[in-house]
C-alpha cells in the first residue's frame, strides 16, 4: 500500500511538473500571398471546408482548442501541427514547385477519398470539421480543376 501512495505522489509530482513546460504555438496574424486560399481563391463552400477541416494542422496558423494548454496534451498537439504542416502548409502552398503542387494535390484528393482526412482523431474533437459525402464531392471537384490549371 505504501508503495502505491509513493507512486501516486511522484505522479503527481511529474504531472504537475511538466506543466510547466512550454510549447511553440503556430499561430500568426498575417495571411502570405503564397497561402492556398489567397492564391487560388476557391469558392466560399470549398473554403470554408478547407479552414475547418485543414488549416488547423496545415498552416501557419492554428486555432487551438481549450486543452492546449495542458501537458501532455499540447506537447502531443504541437507533435501533430508540426508533422501536418510539414507534409502540406497551405499558408506556403504558392511556394511550392509546380511539380510538388500537382503531388500535394494528387496526395489530398487520394486521402480525402480514402477518408484519411481529416484525421478521425482530430473530427472526434471537431465535429465541424466531418466532411460529408456532398461537400467531400464539391472540394474534390474543385481541386482536381485546380491540378488541371497547375
Amino acid at each position: 500500500m505504501r508503495i502505491l501512495k509513493i507512486i501516486a505522489i511522484v505522479a503527481l509530482v511529474a504531472l504537475i511538473g511538466i506543466q510547466f513546460i512550454p510549447t511553440t504555438r503556430n499561430q500568426s496574424d498575417v495571411v502570405p500571398v503564397t497561402d492556398f486560399i489567397a492564391t487560388y481563391n476557391p469558392p466560399k463552400e470549398v473554403e470554408s471546408m478547407l479552414r475547418t477541416s485543414c488549416y488547423d494542422c496545415h498552416s501557419n496558423n492554428t486555432k487551438y482548442p481549450w486543452y492546449n494548454k495542458i501537458q501532455p496534451l499540447a506537447m502531443l498537439l504541437e507533435d501533430h501541427i508540426k508533422h501536418g504542416s510539414e507534409e502540406l502548409n497551405f499558408s506556403e502552398f504558392g511556394d511550392y514547385s509546380d511539380r510538388r503542387k500537382k503531388s500535394k494535390l494528387k496526395s489530398f484528393i487520394r486521402q480525402v477519398e480514402q477518408d484519411e482526412m481529416p484525421l478521425e482523431s482530430y473530427t472526434l474533437i471537431h465535429r465541424d470539421a466531418k466532411i460529408s459525402k456532398s461537400e467531400k464531392k464539391l472540394v474534390l471537384n474543385w481541386i482536381n480543376k485546380v491540378l488541371d490549371s497547375i
